[in-house]
C-alpha cells in the first residue's frame, strides 16, 4: 500500500535552450515536499511526457530519483498506445534505483476494447520489474476502461493500483470491489476530499504545485475529524482547481510557477505557454490581481 495521501503530478521544467532544467526541478520538488506532498508522478500528462524522447525520459527519471532521495514515493510514466514499446520502456525504467512504480495509461488513439485493455496491462505487468499503476483518463485517451475491467486487473499481483479520472460513482465502485491493499487514487483535484471520505488513498494532484499548503491542511483536518473545516477548505479550492485547467495543462500551472520565481520555462509544442491576456484572465479566476500575488513560499512542513 502506498503511504501517501497527496501526490503531485509534477511538471517538467525546461530551460531557455528547451532542455530539461534539473535545477528548477530540484527547487520545485523541495517546494512540493515542504507544502505537503508525500510523493510524485513524474512523466505523466502534466509532465508533458509525449514531447519527451526516450533518452530524456530515462535521464529525467534517473535524476529525479536522486533528487527525491527516498523522501517519498515515485511513480514514473511509461505508458503509450504501443504495448511492446510500453513493456520495453517499463522494464527499463523499473531498473532505475528509486523508482517505485510505473504509471501505464490506457492505450489512446487505438481505442481497444475491454479485452484488449486487459491483454495490454497483463502483458506490461508480466515484464515489469516494479508494480504498475493503471491510468484511466478517458478525456485524453478517447476510451474508458470500465470499473469491472479495473477490478479484474486488480487481481494481478504486479498491478498495484489505479489513477482514476472519472465519476465519483466509479471511484466508489473501485474502492468497494478491490482488495484493501490495491491503491485507488483520484486524478481529479476537485474530488480530493470526497475521494478520501469514501476510502480512496487520496489524490494525484496538479493543484498541489500551487495550493499544497491548503490541500495538506484539508487532509490533516479530515484526519483529525474536523470535517467542517476540511469542507470549507475544499469549497474554496474547487474553483481555483478548475481555473488551473481553463487553458491546456500544464500551461496555467507553469505560468503561476514562473510568476513566482520557479523558472520552470515554457511548455513544449503543441502546448503553448500563456500570453499576457490569458495570464490576466487566469489571475482573475484565481482571485488575485496578478499571478505573482499568489504566495507559494510559505512552507508548511
Amino acid at each position: 500500500m502506498i503511504n501517501a495521501d497527496m501526490m503531485t503530478a509534477i511538471i517538467t521544467p525546461f530551460g531557455t535552450d528547451g532542455q530539461i532544467n534539473f535545477d528548477a526541478l530540484e527547487q520545485l520538488t523541495n517546494h512540493c515536499f515542504e507544502t505537503g506532498s508525500r510523493g510524485f508522478v513524474i512523466g505523466g500528462t502534466t509532465g508533458e511526457t509525449p514531447t519527451l524522447s526516450h533518452d530524456e525520459k530515462i535521464d529525467l527519471y534517473t535524476r529525479f530519483a536522486k533528487i527525491v532521495a527516498g523522501r517519498g514515493t515515485i511513480i514514473a510514466g511509461t505508458g503509450s498506445n504501443n504495448t511492446r514499446q510500453t513493456a520495453e520502456l517499463t522494464a527499463e525504467v523499473g531498473q532505475i534505483p528509486g523508482i517505485d512504480y510505473a504509471l501505464v495509461v490506457v492505450p489512446y488513439y487505438n481505442k481497444p476494447n475491454q479485452r484488449g485493455m486487459i491483454a495490454h496491462f497483463t502483458t506490461v505487468a508480466k515484464q515489469s520489474p516494479v508494480p504498475i499503476i493503471m491510468y484511466n483518463i478517458p478525456g485524453r485517451t478517447g476510451v474508458t476502461m470500465a470499473p469491472e475491467t479495473i477490478v479484474a486487473l486488480s487481481k494481478n499481483p504486479n498491478i498495484a493500483g489505479v489513477k482514476q479520472c472519472g465519476s465519483m460513482a466509479d471511484l466508489e465502485y473501485l474502492v468497494q470491489h478491490t482488495a484493501d491493499d490495491f491503491n485507488v487514487y483520484t486524478g481529479e483535484d476537485a474530488q480530493a476530499l470526497l475521494a478520501k471520505t469514501v476510502g480512496a488513498n487520496g489524490v494525484i494532484s496538479v493543484a498541489s504545485h500551487i495550493y499544497g499548503n491548503e490541500m495538506r491542511e484539508m487532509y490533516d483536518d479530515l484526519a483529525a475529524g474536523n470535517v467542517e473545516a476540511a469542507g470549507r477548505l475544499m469549497r474554496d479550492l474547487t474553483p481555483k482547481m478548475a481555473a488551473l485547467f481553463m487553458y491546456p495543462s500544464p500551461s496555467p500551472v507553469k505560468a503561476v510557477l514562473n510568476a513566482n520565481g520557479f523558472n520552470v520555462g515554457d511548455c513544449r509544442l503543441p502546448i503553448l505557454s500563456l500570453n499576457a491576456d490569458e495570464e490576466a484572465t487566469l489571475a482573475q479566476a484565481l482571485g488575485v490581481p496578478k499571478l505573482r500575488d499568489i504566495n507559494l513560499r510559505e512552507a508548511r512542513v
